[in-house]
C-alpha cells in the first residue's frame, strides 16, 4: 500500500475535459462548504499552467511558498499551506511556477498529496483541463473523482474522454456535476437535458448547478458563494454537493422548480418595491 492509499483522507480529483466549465469555481465552493460542515479540507491547485484557485478564494496576496518549494524541500508543508481567514478548516496549497510542469512527475504529485492527506479529512485536487501531462499528474494522486461539465455537446464529449481515462486508472467512484443548467433552454430542447447528459456519460449525478449570475460576481470578488451565505441557487447547490459527498441523503434539485423559484422571487421583489400584484 502506497503513502496515498494509506492516508485516511478522501482524495477527490475535480476535473473536466473542456476548460471554462466551472471546475475551479466548484473546487473553491466545495472546499468552503466542506470546511463549514466541520471537515478539515485542503484544496490543492494542480493547474500549474493557469492557476486561479488562489484568486477565487481571495488568497492571492497571502502566498509565500508553493507546492514547488515543498517538493524541493526548501520549505515545510505547514509554511506553504495558506489558511483561510474566515474559514479556519480550509487551507490552500498553491501551485508552483508554470515551468514546474517540465519536471513534475506523477510520483511527485503522489508524494505531496500524501503529505497533505495526513492533515486533512478531504483533499480536493483542482485538475487542469484537458488530458495532457497536467491531467495525468493530478490523476495519479486521486482515489475518487468528480467530473464537471455543462450541458453542451462539446463539453460532454470532452468529459466522456476524461471519464474513460479515469476508469482505466482505477479511480472510483467517479461522480458527475452538471453546471450552468438553464431550465428554460432544457424545456424547449435547445440544450441537452439532464437525462441526456447522464445517459451519455453513465455517471451518478452528485449535483446540479443552475446558471446563476452571482457566480460571476463572487468570482470577481474572490469570495466563494458558499462563504457569504447569500442563499443563491448556485450556493445552495454547492452546499448540497458537499452534504451528499458526506453521505447525506439530499434530493437532487429539479431544474424546472428552480426556474419557478427564480420567477417567484423576482415577482415577490417587484411586489415589495412597487406594491403591484
Amino acid at each position: 500500500m502506497d503513502a496515498v492509499t494509506s492516508a485516511p483522507a478522501r482524495i477527490i480529483l475535480i476535473c473536466s475535459g473542456k476548460g471554462g466549465v466551472g471546475k475551479t469555481t466548484l473546487t473553491a465552493n466545495l472546499g468552503i462548504a466542506l470546511a463549514r460542515l466541520g471537515e478539515r479540507t485542503v484544496v490543492l491547485d494542480a493547474d500549474f499552467g493557469l492557476r486561479n484557485l488562489d484568486l477565487l478564494l481571495g488568497l492571492e496576496n497571502r502566498i509565500v511558498y508553493t507546492a514547488q518549494e515543498v517538493l524541493a524541500e526548501t520549505c515545510r508543508l505547514e509554511q506553504a499551506l495558506v489558511k483561510h481567514k474566515q474559514e479556519p478548516n480550509l487551507a490552500l496549497l498553491p501551485a508552483g511556477n508554470p515551468r514546474m510542469l517540465e519536471w513534475l512527475t506523477p510520483e511527485d504529485m503522489q508524494r505531496i498529496v500524501a503529505m497533505v492527506a495526513e492533515r486533512a479529512d478531504y483533499v480536493l485536487i483542482d485538475c487542469p483541463a484537458g488530458i495532457e501531462d497536467g491531467f495525468k499528474n493530478a490523476a495519479a494522486a486521486a482515489r475518487e473523482a468528480i467530473v464537471i461539465t455543462t450541458p453542451e455537446v462539446s463539453a460532454v464529449r470532452d468529459a466522456d474522454r476524461v471519464i474513460g481515462l479515469l476508469n482505466t486508472r482505477g479511480v472510483a467512484p467517479v461522480q458527475l456535476v452538471l453546471n450552468r443548467v438553464r431550465p428554460k433552454m432544457m424545456a424547449s430542447q435547445e440544450m441537452l437535458g439532464v437525462d441526456d447528459v447522464t445517459d451519455i456519460l453513465a455517471l451518478p449525478l452528485v449535483g446540479l448547478v443552475v446558471e446563476d449570475e452571482q457566480v460571476i460576481v463572487s468570482t470577481n470578488r474572490g469570495e466563494p458563494l458558499t462563504l457569504n451565505g447569500n442563499g443563491s441557487p448556485a450556493a445552495k447547490a454547492y452546499q448540497n454537493i458537499a452534504r451528499r459527498l458526506r453521505g447525506e441523503d439530499i434530493p437532487l434539485e429539479d431544474p424546472s422548480k428552480a426556474r419557478r423559484g427564480l420567477r417567484a422571487r423576482l415577482m415577490n421583489k417587484i411586489r415589495k418595491t412597487t406594491g403591484l400584484f
